[in-house]
């Protein structure tokens, strides 16, 4: 590759919640000028700032620059749901289990986990956004309990501990008797995703890396030896390029006609007043994912997190040009706002504060391009899904090759597959969307 022009993303409608919760940020700073960075990491969310943490870990001394296109947690980390997930959780199979090695999975998973937790301490990140509360997996049917029974069997197998919650003690958990049963696991961590992402990138800049915002890379230009990055502003001279830019590969010349760009949606409430918390009842903070893959996801926070808010993500989308519209939104906000009346009819008819999209990238074989992609050139993509886990796995993966080091994080990525290519269009468009509405139905009550 010698030169990619690349091209603007379209925003994303509806505001990163999670970020526009915790106020306002000082003013960017986007890159202006010419300069030169023994590494640029081009995003800056999970796998863009895990990435830039683990060069300045490999190599104290070198020079990093990070861009983002956007504000940091602006993008997928303020837009996300906020699981980080140590357990398998296979987004394609019927209740999470994974095709694969699960348990070398969990341990990389934990792996990120500690690397993100390490972070918090090292950095002075606020713990109450990176809460190892664990989860629940919520049923409410009898399909969605048999496929928590499957689950808990397969973590079982595993040496992996759940415990079974019954109908009370979900209505105590959550203040809601919609759920028959749950299944806890205690290793998840419950992030404040935009608070621990925007703790993460003050560490890094105490660290002497420079984060430059609204600075999305417009060109990348092989120059010999060395790549040249220019934004709108500036440019940059560089030996090592980490691309951590999930479904926005494409853009850059890589995986053409292999990435699902997948869109999802999410509502929060205003923040809840004592009378409201005194009908709602429950616990103050939990978080619930749907026994089926393609349920109706469901958060509580705290004061510590934002404000006491609930927090509904469900409806999935297939955009194969990035672009989701204001309609998607509003189509998504009206089955989550009947989502949300079903589970609290205490609260039935309470105006959703905040209603957004947030993107993910899919591939059919479930495999991420985590690898070098040219001499200098490294990828820490697709995160399938797991934005705040894969995504953080990738991010150190890629700054590993970048240093040229080897773990168990490099070898498991450099073993997967190429992604496999999707059905050409209209056909994939059509098709995808098709299945995800009918796998949205199937998931009916979850």
């Amino acid at each position: 590759m010698t030169q990619t022009s690349v091209p603007k993303v379209a925003p994303i409608p509806g505001p990163a919640a999670w970020n526009e919760i915790l106020g306002q940020r000082p003013v960017a700073r986007p890159l202006e000028g010419a300069v030169c960075a023994d590494f640029v990491v081009v995003g800056a969310g999970f796998a863009g700032l895990s990435a830039a943490r683990r060069i300045r870990q490999l190599q104290p001394t070198a020079s990093i620059i990070v861009l983002d296109a956007t504000r940091v947690a602006e993008a997928s980390a303020g837009r996300n749901s906020g699981f980080m997930i140590d357990l398998p959780h296979d987004l394609a199979s019927d209740d999470y289990a994974g095709a694969g090695d699960d348990r070398a999975l969990i341990d990389l998973n934990r792996a990120a986990i500690q690397f993100g937790g390490d972070a918090v301490d090292e950095y002075g990140i606020d713990p109450n956004y990176f809460d190892r509360a664990g989860k629940v997996n919520g049923a409410a049917s009898a399909t969605a309990q048999a496929h928590n029974e499957s689950y808990a069997k397969h973590l079982a197998s595993l040496g992996e501990y759940s415990e079974a919650l019954d109908s009370q003690q979900m209505q105590d958990l959550t203040g809601s008797s919609h759920y028959v049963s749950g299944l806890f696991t205690p290793g998840t961590v419950m992030l404040q995703p935009a608070g621990y992402i925007r703790g993460l990138a003050d560490g890094l800049k105490a660290q002497g890396i420079a984060i430059h915002e609204n600075s999305p890379v417009t060109m990348l230009t092989r120059e010999g030896s060395a790549w040249r990055l220019t934004t709108p502003k500036g440019s940059i001279s560089t030996g090592k390029v980490i691309l951590t830019v999930n479904g926005h590969l494409e853009s850059f010349g890589f995986e053409r006609g292999r990435l699902m760009q997948i869109f999802l949606y999410a509502v929060m409430t205003p923040e809840l007043d004592e009378a409201t918390l005194a009908c709602l009842g429950g616990q103050s903070r939990w978080g619930v994912t749907p026994s089926d893959p393609m349920g109706t996801t469901v958060r509580r926070i705290d004061t510590k997190q934002g404000g006491n808010r609930i927090i509904t993500r469900t409806c999935a989308t297939l955009n194969p040009n990035r672009s989701v519209t204001q309609s998607n939104v509003a189509r998504a906000e009206k089955v989550m706002q009947r989502k949300f009346d079903q589970r609290f009819p205490q609260l039935a008819g309470m105006k959703m504060e905040h209603a957004w999209a947030g993107h993910l990238c899919l591939t059919l074989n479930s495999v991420s391009v985590m690898r070098q992609l040219d001499d200098g050139l490294y990828s820490g993509c697709v995160q399938n899904g797991l934005g705040t886990t894969r995504g953080t796995l990738t991010g150190i993966g890629a700054a590993e090759l970048a240093c040229g080091q080897t773990s168990a994080i490099t070898r498991h990525f450099a073993a997967e597959a190429q992604p496999k290519k999707l059905p050409p269009q209209p056909f994939q468009q059509i098709g995808a969307n098709a299945m995800l509405r009918y796998r949205e139905w199937r998931a009916k009550s979850e």
